[in-house]
């Protein structure tokens, strides 16, 4: 025969056991089925992302290509593809997928949380800027459409997030940051920076390891089938294609190209005078401007101005302890800020 006592504590063990794990929305079982739905809409949400991206990029996405973006298997891939089209997110053929109207609209709110995370990340946080795509790919499924236009709201509506990839708007526009990768751009011609792609990330990080950033001035002076070589003020950077081709850029109007160098030309200076170097004109190019680098030509650098030649050409200055001669043609490229 049974003891009751024990087949009462049975009963309250088996109670409690029920209610750890069947207890509405703390228990186990609850949680569990939150953890897989929140992991099934996320994996919904990143092919929904991916397959914009590719539509965006004229580029065809195939279901190898979204197993790879999910780091996930074929099969696994194909489940995934089947749940968004019966939610009416994605068009499947025999042999390709494509956004509905709502898969459009839902993936174009998720990477309009994607990039406002960066920016907010950018300007307001202090993560590394290696971190902020990881931290806003974690962070991009946790807003509602609301939080997003608050969010949004509270950073002056950006346009563009840290990286240059433009941000919808509420109503899905885009501003096109317009450039063209630099690995295109022609020799000599002096470009802004305008986006650097945070994908893939061993990439990025190459780009990240040469402190180049949105804005800054760039002038490509050699292009090969294996190296970039371009100028950023007085720093030579030497890139692969591959890596070049994930910095975008837009070439500068020729009346601007120097308008961000402060001073006057060094060949105005006389004989007795110093100037501070500022700067030098991206007129000069290529050898030229290497050779003027190497002499020790850089921002901050006080040249002091020897002796004029009676018959003109060249002019003697004193530079970092030695005397160098330069033509007045390439003293006139030479932006100074006269002491004296």
């Amino acid at each position: 025969m049974i003891d009751p006592l024990f087949a009462l504590l049975v009963g309250i063990g088996v109670m409690l056991i029920a209610g750890l794990v069947f207890w509405p929305q703390s228990g186990l079982f609850w949680k569990y089925q939150k953890r897989r739905e929140l992991t099934e809409k996320v994996l919904i949400e990143d092919t929904l992302k991916y397959i914009f991206k590719c539509e965006r990029n004229q580029k065809t996405a195939t279901l190898e290509s979204l197993a790879g973006a999910l780091s996930t298997s074929q099969a696994n891939a194909s489940e995934i593809l089947a749940l968004t089209q019966a939610r009416g997110l994605v068009d499947l053929s025999e042999n390709s997928f494509s956004l509905t109207d709502t898969g459009k609209r839902t993936a174009t709110q998720i990477v309009r949380a994607h990039r406002l995370w960066e920016r907010y990340l950018a300007d307001t946080t202090g993560f590394d800027e290696g971190d902020w795509h990881q931290q806003a790919e974690r962070l991009e499924h946790k807003l509602s459409e609301e939080e997003i236009n608050r969010l949004s709201a509270s950073l002056g509506h950006p346009t563009h997030d840290p990286h240059g990839d433009p941000i919808p708007t509420q109503r899905g526009e885009w501003v096109s940051h317009g450039g063209l990768p630099l690995s295109d751009l022609a020799l000599g011609t002096p470009s802004r920076i305008v986006h650097i792609e945070d994908e893939p990330e061993v990439i990025y990080a190459q780009i990240i390891a040469e402190d180049l950033h949105l804005n800054m001035v760039v002038e490509v002076d050699e292009t090969s089938a294996n190296r970039i070589r371009f100028w950023t003020d007085d720093q030579e950077h030497v890139l692969a294609p591959i890596v070049a081709a994930n910095i975008s850029v837009v070439p500068l109007p020729e009346e601007n190209q120097d308008h961000q160098i402060e001073g006057v030309s060094l060949d105005s200076l006389q004989p007795g005078q110093t100037g501070v170097v500022t700067g030098i004109s991206s007129l000069s190019r290529g050898v030229e401007r290497r050779r003027l680098f190497d002499l020790g030509i850089t921002p901050g650098t006080p040249i002091d101005v020897e002796m004029v030649n009676p018959g003109g050409d060249p002019t003697a200055y004193r530079i970092r302890g030695s005397v160098i001669a330069l033509r007045s043609n390439q003293a006139r490229l030479i932006k100074v800020n006269p002491k004296n």
